[in-house]
């Protein structure tokens, strides 16, 4: 078995690989720091499994998901993020990943997780599949406004959220300010919003932050 886990945090990639070697100790196990060098790695070779932080310097987990499967469609990928479900989970899995895990559930359910995957089936947790019986409903009422943003959008409108400026988002998010500029101005126009203070109110609203 190969496996191939992406995290910024060492101390993640440790955890996760102590626990994925009690229950296969005959696995090898590879890492990336980044999104750049999981994508590099994943497309290196075929894998049984890769587990993926959703948020990462450089290309995140999202986009190397969907980079991944234009290349590589059948690779399973489970979504891994401190995020909770509502926030991500949904994205991941119509991004074509196998699973979505909160880190804080990782310990209990990684091991489950990986190997619903294995048999070729995807995880979903009761919380996740009552957001997709949610998602599938007609009621476009109930959809929230920063549902219309992209992915890279979210993540900047989290960024902005959580106090950070653009020359700040430009250089966690590895892009130019001008880029960033670009997304804030996106993100303001599709939630019909003029400040970052409005922004940053309705990420604490909706819990995003």
């Amino acid at each position: 078995m190969t496996i191939l886990i992406g995290d910024d945090h060492s101390v993640v990639r440790r955890g996760l690989k102590t626990i994925l070697l009690d229950a296969y100790p005959f696995a090898q196990i590879d890492e990336a720091s980044d999104g750049t060098e999981l994508l590099e790695k994943a497309l290196k070779q075929d894998w049984s499994i890769i587990i993926s932080d959703i948020t990462m310097p450089g290309y995140t987990g999202i986009e190397v998901l969907k980079l991944l499967k234009e290349k590589k469609p059948k690779q399973p990928v489970l979504m891994l993020s401190v995020h909770a479900p509502e926030q991500y989970a949904i994205r991941t899995l119509k991004a074509g990943a196998s699973g979505y895990l909160t880190k804080e559930s990782a310990p209990d359910e990684l091991v489950k997780a990986v190997q619903h995957i294995l048999s070729g089936r995807k995880y979903i947790t009761p919380e996740v599949a009552e957001l997709l019986v949610f998602m599938n409903s007609d009621d476009d009422a109930n959809k929230k406004l920063h549902e219309s943003l992209s992915d890279r959008e979210f993540e900047v409108l989290k960024l902005i959220a959580s106090g950070k400026t653009v020359s700040q988002i430009a250089e966690i998010l590895i892009l130019s300010i001008h880029t960033i500029s670009t997304y804030r101005s996106r993100i303001l126009e599709k939630m019909h919003m003029s400040t970052n203070a409005e922004l940053t109110k309705y990420a604490i609203t909706n819990q995003l932050v």
